[in-house]
Order: C-alpha cells, then sequence, then structure tokens
C-alpha cells in the first residue's frame, strides 16, 4: 500500500497547501474545535488524551529526578513583574490585564499568567530561609494566556497548557546541572515516546528567555521545513534571587542568592507531532501517545458476524488485559473499507482485521498505519505480536523522521546562499556567526530565518559569519519556525 495514495479525499494534500492540511487533519480527526474566545481553541477528547500521554511520560521522569507537582495563583500582581525589568519588558506586550472584579475597580492590575517566574520567586522567598532547604524542585502543570497576535491551533493559541519547573539551588554549578539534566529529560521524551528527533543546543543571547543568563533548546524540523521550539530549559542565575530577595543563610553562615531555574514544554508538541508525522492520509500518532494503539475491524457476511464478534470479543480482552488501548469498531452500517480508511486517517497505529475464514485458521491479520505492512498472526499469540508491532511502528516513526531531517539540512557559507535555500527549498541551514546582533538580524531580514540554536553537536564547525565574512565564533542552526 504506497504511503502516498490519498485515502480521504477531504484532506488537503501536503504539497498544495501544507498549512490547509494542517487544519484539515486536526479538525476531521476531532483532535480540537474553535472557541468563541479569539485564539483559544476547545481540546476534544482524542486531541487532550494524547496530551494526558505526553503528560505521563514527563511526569514520571520529573518524580524520578526529585521534583515535586506544586500549583500556583494564575493572577499575578502588576509589581510583581516590576522587579525583573527584562521578564517584564520580554512579555509585556502578551499580558491581558484584570482590572475590575466583583463590580470594583481593582487597587493594583493583575496579569493573567504568562508564566510563573514572579509568583514562585515570590513564594520561595518565603521558604527559603538557610542551605538545609535547598534545592527546591518543584513543577506545575498549569494553563498560560499570551494574548497571540497570529495563532495557529496547538502551535500558538491564546491560552494553551504546559508544565513549568521552577528550582532553586546553593551554587551555580549545581543550578547548571539542574538545566541540562531536565534538557536531557525533554529530549528523551521528545525522542522516545513522541518519535520526534530534535536538535539540542543554546540559544543566541537575543533569543534567550526574558530575564535568564542561558536559555536552551530542543528544535524540531516540520514536513515543510520549518522549526517548532519543542522544549526550552533556562539558567536563570540570580536574576530572579536578586528581584525576589530570595536568600539562604549558607554553611558558612553568610547570606547568599540562590541560583535558580525554570524549564518548560506545552501543547505545542501536539501540533509538532502531528506536522512531524502526518502525511496525506491524515494523522499518524506514535503508539506510545495514541489514545487508541489498536482498532479491531471484524469482518464478515451478516449470517457469521455474531460468531466472529463473539472471538473478536475475547481477543478484545485478552489485548485489554495485556494494557494495549485497542478499541473495537463493530457498527454494521459501514463498510469495512471506510471503516479502514477513517481510522487511518486518525492516526491509530495498527488495525486488527478478523473475519470468518480467520476464526477457522485460528489467525488475524494486523496492518501498520506507517508502513502498510499486512501480517497475519496466529491469535494464541496475539499479545505478543500486536506489542512487536507497536514496537516496530514506534521506531520506524522516528527513524523516517529522522531521516527527513538529514534531507532537509543545509549547510552555507553566505547570506545569498541561504537566501536562495530559504526559497528553493525546506528545511534547517548551519551557518557561521560573529556574534553581532547586527549579523542576525540581517539574516531574518533577507531570508526570514530566525536562529533556532547553536547545536552541542554540530555536522561541522564554520569559520566564518554568513554576513559579514568575520571570523565566526559560533555554528548555528536557522530556519523559518512556527
Amino acid at each position: 500500500m504506497s504511503n502516498d495514495k490519498q485515502f480521504v479525499e477531504e484532506i488537503t494534500p501536503q504539497s498544495e497547501d501544507f498549512s490547509r492540511w494542517y487544519i484539515d487533519v486536526i479538525k476531521k480527526a476531532e483532535l480540537m474545535d474553535y472557541s468563541p474566545v479569539r485564539g483559544c481553541i476547545v481540546f476534544r477528547p482524542e486531541g487532550f488524551e494524547i496530551w494526558e500521554h505526553i503528560k505521563e511520560a514527563m511526569d514520571v521522569r520529573f518524580r524520578e529526578t526529585g521534583h515535586r507537582n506544586a500549583y500556583f495563583p494564575m493572577f499575578i500582581p502588576e509589581s510583581f513583574f516590576q522587579k525583573e525589568k527584562e521578564h517584564v519588558e520580554g512579555f509585556n506586550p502578551e499580558l491581558p490585564w484584570v482590572t475590575e472584579a466583583g463590580g470594583e475597580k481593582l487597587e493594583e492590575r493583575l496579569a493573567i499568567r504568562p508564566t510563573s517566574e514572579t509568583m514562585i520567586g515570590h513564594m520561595y522567598s518565603k521558604w527559603i530561609q538557610s542551605y538545609r532547604d535547598l534545592p527546591v524542585l518543584i513543577n506545575q502543570w498549569a494553563n498560560v494566556v499570551r494574548w497571540e497576535k497570529r495563532t495557529l491551533p496547538f502551535l500558538r493559541t491564546s491560552e494553551f497548557l504546559w508544565q513549568e519547573g521552577h528550582t532553586a539551588h546553593e551554587t551555580e554549578d549545581e543550578a547548571r546541572e539542574e538545566t541540562m539534566k531536565m534538557l536531557e529529560v525533554y529530549r528523551e521524551v521528545i525522542e522516545e515516546v513522541l518519535a520526534i528527533p530534535v536538535i539540542t543546543g543554546q540559544k543566541t543571547p537575543s533569543e534567550k528567555f526574558a530575564g535568564a543568563k542561558d536559555t536552551f533548546s530542543l528544535e524540531a524540523m516540520m514536513k515543510d521545513g520549518r522549526a517548532v521550539q519543542a522544549g526550552t530549559s533556562h539558567y536563570m542565575g540570580t536574576n530572579f534571587a536578586v528581584a525576589f530577595d530570595i536568600k539562604y543563610l549558607s554553611r558558612e553562615n553568610s547570606l547568599e542568592y540562590a541560583h535558580t531555574t525554570s524549564w518548560g514544554t506545552s501543547t505545542r508538541l501536539i501540533g509538532a507531532l502531528i506536522m512531524v508525522h502526518g502525511d496525506d492520509r491524515g494523522l499518524a500518532l506514535p503508539p506510545k501517545v495514541a489514545p487508541t494503539q489498536v482498532i479491531m475491524v471484524p469482518i464478515g457476511p451478516p449470517k457469521k458476524r455474531d460468531a466472529v464478534i463473539a472471538r473478536a470479543d475475547e481477543l478484545f480482552t485478552e489485548l485489554k488485559q495485556a494494557g494495549v488501548r485497542v478499541t473495537m469498531d463493530d457498527r454494521s452500517d459501514v463498510s469495512p473499507g471506510w471503516k479502514f480508511n477513517e481510522y487511518e486517517m486518525r492516526g491509530v497505529p495498527v488495525r486488527l482485521e478478523i473475519g470468518p475464514r480467520d476464526m477457522e485458521n485460528g489467525v488475524c491479520v494486523l496492518v501498520s498505519r506507517i508502513s502498510g505492512e499486512k501480517k497475519v498472526v496466529q491469535q494464541d499469540n496475539l499479545v505478543e505480536e500486536v506489542q512487536a508491532m507497536l514496537a516496530q511502528v514506534q521506531l520506524e516513526m522516528y527513524d523516517r523522521a529522522k531521516s527527513f531531517m538529514e534531507d532537509h539540512f543545509y549547510s552555507v557559507d553566505t547570506l545569498d546562499e541561504m537566501k536562495v535555500l530559504m526559497e528553493e527549498k525546506r528545511g534547517f541551514t548551519l551557518a557561521g556567526w560573529c556574534g553581532s546582533e547586527e549579523c542576525e538580524d540581517k539574516v531574518k531580514e533577507v531570508t526570514g530565518a530566525t536562529s533556532r540554536n547553536i547545536p552541542f553537536k554540530a555536522a561541522e564547525q564554520k569559520t566564518t559569519c554568513l554576513c559579514c565574512g568575520k571570523p565566526a565564533k559560533h555554528t548555528v542552526v536557522f530556519a523559518r519556525a512556527y
């Protein structure tokens, strides 16, 4: 079965209009719907369950690394933002304000949380008194609001769901170790659970988080060649500790400022998941986060239908007890072919077909959403065969995405080269950069690409700046981004 065959005519082909394809897929697969509030979406159960599986994968790793979950208010006093100048300047254009409540004007405006550094900094200043109180390792699962001018479901919305970790430490070394540890946790989840390859590296100063000393990111390539920032981890230094007076009595009996970190991922991972793996048939979901991992479709004439369904029910129970997320579609008012197309469009990783002849032979048929492979398996070994195919699909999805990234990763030496590439091809470019903001701005002005990060592992090290020709201080990944 060709992966390029367009089974669902209502979905715009990716090659025709990638953005339209994206909207078609998420609406037809019932992942979301638009709300009456501009830039906000409703997560339908299919979409929200993907987030729940991402959340589970993240949360278990957070706990394993010693972090605990807490919750902080979504309303933040305006005065809190004034305490860290760079932070408020970075977020001010996106802040929605509450000015009236209970029929009365508030004495102080309240921002609806765009991120929680200020609120958490205030609380840490109360909780941390001594080195014995450190480290503080807290994560929060919450919603945040950033009043975006241009929105796109999941990838950029006015309100979105995320997690934000905030930690405080005795020393810079400990805080930096934490920053990199959480970046690695993100890499593991994004690559091993979502099957999305990423480039890890450090953000340039102009692209770092407002108020951070250093920001590190994971950049993923979508099928249209654009980048999505899949997650970030920040070393904040003592910036917020000074602003919010987070001091502790050290082991040497002196008052010191704590070193803090923050790190976050959000529901934009759902958007990335769709754009990295989807095709003209619709969604393609990695088994580890798919709401339904196996769809069972009983097949057969009406006279034998009851017997087929009875056996399918038994196999369904076996799979369910083994922890497989399985659903059975035994409706008689739609054809098997319609069901096949429908569940391919919804991205279900494995389809299980069983009919009268299969029952007689003690077999059933497994079909991979990714490769289209059809495999006849013994019913006695069904659980093992299903688990093996799910594992294979997961691996194939990562390998395909990685191959796509490698095939669309280019090396350039001049701005003219990058401009041509950005206009004629899709993908990322690797280039030298002298370190000046002027050259970085020039790249964006001429090509529409922004610096994504300074990769930890670059295929080559550039020696000259693509803009000015001066010696390169860094080798940088540039791309147009969402």
